[in-house]
């Protein structure tokens, strides 16, 4: 086991299964509460399993989370905004709403860059902290908008660290 895995906290730490890898999701308990324990809950009832990421824009964000893997599904729980002055930088997870600030459900993206527009915008509640190359890997989508031609990616399976069996 490596140092990085003996500090992180295996309650609030999330493996991310994808095609070419597992990619280490760090939660941020103190930044976003009620989102990481609600991704919690919904990692736990195996929700993410084999969901797709539906919109991937190259040097931006690969979003998933959406059992209707179009963009406008979720689990029907709206969270409240927690929104913080961490920065949206290459790894970082944060939560994906509609124009309503309040409307974070279990849509979650993850940054390939720095992206300034969405600090303070957006709820962050988590960073990659092992596997951004797996993410790097995920299928980019087409357009301004990122729509997915053809088969998505999908995640192969979430577990909170704590409860992994492999």
């Amino acid at each position: 086991m490596t140092e990085q895995a003996l500090a992180l906290d295996l309650e609030n730490t999330l493996y991310m299964d994808l095609k070419d890898g597992r990619v280490v999701i760090e939660m941020r308990e103190d930044l976003a509460p009620k989102h990481v324990a609600r991704i919690k809950q919904l990692v736990r009832e195996g929700f993410y399993d084999g969901l797709t990421f539906h919109r991937v824009i190259e040097g931006f964000m690969a979003q998933g989370g959406d059992p209707d893997g179009n963009g406008t599904g979720g689990s029907g729980v709206n969270l409240p905004a927690e929104f913080s002055r961490e920065k949206y930088v290459r790894g970082t997870v944060g939560m994906a709403r509609s124009s309503d600030i309040n409307s974070g459900d279990s849509q979650f993206y993850i940054m390939f860059a720095r992206y300034p527009s969405l600090d303070g915008q957006y709820t962050v509640w988590g960073q990659v902290v092992k596997g951004m190359e797996f993410v790097d890997n995920i299928k980019k989508g087409e357009g301004p908008n990122g729509s997915m031609i053809g088969e998505p990616d999908k995640i192969i399976r979430m577990q909170v660290a704590a409860d992994a069996k492999d």
